[in-house]
């Protein structure tokens, strides 16, 4: 923890939307303006040399905005979303003792729901011996889908809310019932791991359903013909095994059996905008649950002023 005045609160600003709605060029528009920084909520755009398939911003894109979050770990490495509250959490703290102001950009929903909703994990004291027992386990993906399979059996509702690749969170809370023999569903547990210190504005882009699909359809022909082939191709080449977290991203996983001959590029690429059309469809699903999100149609004038006003 740093420096700053624990009871002072921290305004924390989001754009999310779905993939391909435009959230890249507005954020950059909006920090540019305002002097802020941006921090990027993207559970893809994280890794190294993968930039094509992720639509990872270029550096003429960035247009001089300080960017965080991005190219921080190996495509080989595994990155829950605990990691990334983690991370981003000392981020914001950091920009706040500098005078600093951040922009959330980006539509990963897990990433979203653990920054604005984070669950504490209780005071239960570690157990290094069950952890690195766990962690065993948890290194290859079938013991990953064993160990969230004990963990729904022992607290469902705990499971629920985790994803398979959240292994930190998972092992903690098998912990928890291990040490308790109480869900950690169940353990008295505060929200917001920040004691309540930062308040979420967040907005989302809006678009007719029609429109953003072709806008995803367009950019998987730009992502076929800047080189996706060969910077999966590279990527495999230089060890990345194929069932590494992030070769399961759209565009990755798609390209994979396109490699190996399995089927052609033009294949490839309608798999690719037929899975990142149903994905936008889950992330437009999601945001609609959370309550607290505005939204803003993009492709109306004065979109930017609007979203400017409800994150002021």
């Amino acid at each position: 923890m740093t420096g700053a005045d624990m009871t002072e609160k921290i305004v924390c600003r989001v754009l999310t939307g779905p993939t391909a709605s435009g959230k890249t060029q507005i954020g950059v528009q909006l920090a540019k303006s305002e002097g802020w920084h941006i921090i990027c909520m993207d559970s893809m755009q994280i890794y190294r040399r993968m930039d094509i398939g992720t639509a990872k911003p270029t550096a003429e894109e960035m247009q001089g905005v300080p960017h965080h979050m991005l190219d921080i770990c190996e495509p080989a490495d595994a990155y829950s979303v605990a990691d990334y509250r983690d991370a981003a959490e000392k981020l914001i703290l950091s920009l706040h003792d500098r005078n600093r102001k951040a922009l959330f950009v980006g539509g990963t929903a897990l990433y979203l729901q653990a920054m604005m909703h984070p669950m504490s994990m209780g005071a239960v004291p570690a157990d290094e011996a069950l952890r690195a027992e766990l962690n065993t386990v948890a290194q290859t993906e079938a013991g990953r889908i064993e160990l969230h399979r004990e963990l729904a059996a022992v607290d469902p509702v705990t499971a629920g809310k985790l994803p398979v690749n959240d292994v930190r969170r998972v092992i903690r809370a098998i912990e928890v019932w291990k040490a308790t023999g109480v869900p950690f569903s169940e353990q008295p547990a505060r929200e917001n791991g920040n004691d309540g210190r930062f308040i979420w504005k967040a907005v989302s882009t809006q678009m007719d359903r029609a429109v953003l699909y072709e806008r995803i359809n367009s950019r998987v022909t730009g992502m076929i013909r800047s080189g996706l082939r060969e910077e999966v191709e590279a990527l495999l080449n230089e060890g990345v095994p194929e069932n590494a977290q992030s070769m399961s991203g759209l565009g990755y996983k798609e390209m994979i059996p396109c490699i190996r001959g399995e089927y052609s590029i033009e294949d490839a690429a309608e798999r690719i905008r037929t899975g990142t059309r149903h994905y936008a469809k889950r992330q437009m699903t999601f945001l609609r649950r959370e309550e607290s999100i505005q939204y803003v149609r993009t492709d109306r004038e004065g979109a930017l002023d609007e979203i400017r006003r409800l994150l002021a």
